[in-house]
């Protein structure tokens, strides 16, 4: 198996994943079941990490494809542009559905705006990614078309400018402070992420007994916005120059422990377990798992730090 294959098992997860967490989004309405929120809250946080990953395997699909014969090098274009717009509101999603969930945590009780705000996301998530999959559909599938009409490289070309890899490519390398300004704002990202990470996890392996989980949840939110400054400016790099990076199994290791390590920010606020932690000790299964994700972070860090030693790419 190679990034492409890992490309085309991943890439119906976003469009199909939305879909099914939004169904249950609206089964929770209908019941006005607690649990069905937090389970499509969940879902859809995971289907926003799972989306980062289908993202960047299909630059790798895009190198494979342009070696093809009669393949539309626009129309591909177009798609990655499709793509990289529904990318942004699946994370946008993604997010208020984390928040969502956190908000459901506090002794006031879940949120309606923030719930709203999820529904919206999700429903204009799903036309975009179902535009995105479809434009994809065209470049190797062209009998999908009605009798007479061809792929267009202008169909479904909904993302604006800005969001164009020639457009992010030109900024970071013609704008003499885009480097300097994204570096900075991605090791902030990075210090915010990691310290409220820290904080949380080693809570849970027995330092500062004395404070309730339920004090420190208080920071998870700062957390969650170093990973979005982290995913933001992590992707803007990735996408102004894709190339340098896929061939870098520095870059496919910190992306590996950046996908696992990611999953304890929602653990740290789905599950009873870490929430009913007050001023005792946490069972050893929640120990274990809290080293790991410090061990993971640690990971991600490290590989940042190494990709231009490790691979040669840059």
């Amino acid at each position: 198996m190679n990034f492409v294959h890992l490309h085309l098992l991943l890439n119906h997860v976003p469009t199909v994943g939305t879909i099914v967490a939004l169904g249950v989004l609206l089964l929770a309405f209908a019941k006005k079941s607690d649990d069905l929120f937090r389970g499509a809250f969940a879902l859809f946080f995971a289907i926003a990490l799972v989306s980062l990953a289908t993202y960047m395997t299909g630059h790798v699909a895009e190198a494979v494809m342009k070696q093809k014969p009669g393949i539309n090098a626009d129309l591909i274009a177009v798609h990655q542009s499709a793509a990289l717009l529904a990318l942004v509101f699946m994370e946008a999603t993604g997010v208020a559905a984390w928040f969502a969930l956190w908000q459901a945590r506090k002794p006031a009780g879940r949120s309606t705006w923030a719930t709203s705000s999820v529904l919206l996301l999700s429903a204009i998530t799903i036309a975009l990614m179902a535009n995105a999959s479809n434009i994809g559909g065209e470049i190797t599938h062209p009998e999908i078309l009605a009798p007479g009409q061809h792929a267009d490289a202008t169909t479904g070309a909904l993302a604006p400018a800005a969001l164009k890899g020639a457009a992010i490519r030109y900024y970071q390398f013609h704008h003499p402070n885009a480097w300097p300004e994204l570096e900075t704002l991605h090791f902030i990202g990075l210090s915010l992420l990691f310290g409220v990470v820290l904080v949380g996890n080693l809570r849970i392996l027995g330092f500062m007994r004395n404070a309730p989980f339920i004090d420190i949840h208080r920071l998870l939110p700062w957390g969650v916005l170093g990973f979005v400054i982290n995913s933001v400016t992590g992707m803007l790099f990735f996408v102004g120059q894709a190339f340098q990076y896929i061939d870098n199994p520095a870059f496919h290791l910190k992306v590996l422990f950046m996908l696992l390590a990611g999953a304890n920010v929602l653990y740290l606020t789905l599950f009873d377990d870490v929430w009913a932690l007050g001023t005792g000790d946490a069972p050893r299964s929640a120990k274990i798992l809290a080293a790991s994700q410090i061990f993971l972070w640690i990971g991600v860090i490290y590989f940042g730090r190494m990709l231009p030693y490790i691979g040669g790419s840059f």
